[in-house]
């Protein structure tokens, strides 16, 4: 993850995209790519046999095929992530997005000069190919946010839409501590404040010190003066706290079997699939 100031200066965190992800993109553009010039192609080919002679002279094969570079290689992407904000198809597929400096959504110059710079230098690279191949290449694995020629003369960069989720582990039932839970009266815990339970034991390794300490005595407070009887003595807050949210899980799960089992002997079969169902 890297930091990101935008213009209102508010950081944000965004995570670049390296060159793997953009290369599995720029492969996909490049497929459709093809289909597009392709068809231009062909439709140029069709478009000749219903001219008049005299005015076939004026559609010569090296115009068009100028032509039709410049429009795929170039209108594509600057139309596309104009469009749609920074994503060509490639990109929406791999889930990134072309962004601003400073976070803003880039506008047709800045998708215009990233293409201009693509087709003249990185891809396909009309100027000494080979050698400005590599220059990219080494532009982009040397920066620290990935960006290619094309991002730093557009003031822009990539970066990855989809955010992956942490798997945070709620603790199960700390030892020593089963036969109190099960005699306390937990009525009062709310949903909100079990909520906000877990959330703390799920991600409390994140917090740095002083602010996991003062988090957890705030909260141990807050649900021990709702929780009877208190604690074993010397009982550690954070265990308090693990042992009450373990056993308000336990009673949720014990209820919702012994609704289903009362639902089965009042309702036989609800709830179950027919067997002229299952595939």
């Amino acid at each position: 993850m890297r930091v990101l100031t935008t213009a209102e200066a508010v950081e944000i965190d965004v995570r670049p995209a390296r060159l793997g992800s953009r290369a599995l993109a720029l492969m996909v553009d490049i497929a459709i790519q093809f289909l597009i010039g392709g068809f231009l192609y062909l439709l140029y080919f069709v478009v000749l046999q219903f001219l008049p002679f005299e005015y076939s002279n004026v559609l010569l094969p090296d115009t068009v095929r100028l032509i039709v570079i410049a429009i795929v290689v170039v209108g594509y992407p600057t139309a596309l992530e104009t469009l749609t904000n920074g994503r060509s198809l490639g990109k929406a597929i791999m889930g990134l997005r072309v962004i601003r400096e400073d976070g803003g959504p880039i506008r047709a110059r800045h998708a215009f000069t990233r293409a201009l710079i693509g087709l003249a230098v990185e891809w396909p690279g009309l100027l000494m190919p080979l050698v400005t191949w590599a220059g990219s290449l080494t532009t982009m694995i040397a920066s620290r946010r990935g960006r290619r020629l094309g991002d730093l003369a557009a003031g822009t960069l990539v970066v990855h839409e989809r955010r992956p989720v942490p798997w945070n582990l709620v603790p199960g039932m700390p030892a020593g501590l089963n036969d109190w839970a099960a005699t306390a009266d937990l009525s009062a815990v709310d949903d909100e404040l079990a909520e906000a339970i877990r959330q703390f034991a799920a991600r409390s390794h994140q917090f740095a010190e002083p602010y996991r300490s003062v988090l957890g005595q705030s909260l141990f407070h807050e649900v021990a003066a709702k929780v009877s009887p208190a604690p074993p003595p010397g009982t550690a807050p954070w265990l308090f706290l693990v042992a009450v949210l373990a056993e308000r899980r336990r009673r949720s799960a014990a209820q919702l079997a012994a609704t289903r089992s009362v639902t089965q002997r009042v309702l036989p079969g609800f709830g179950e699939i027919p067997p002229n169902s299952r595939h």
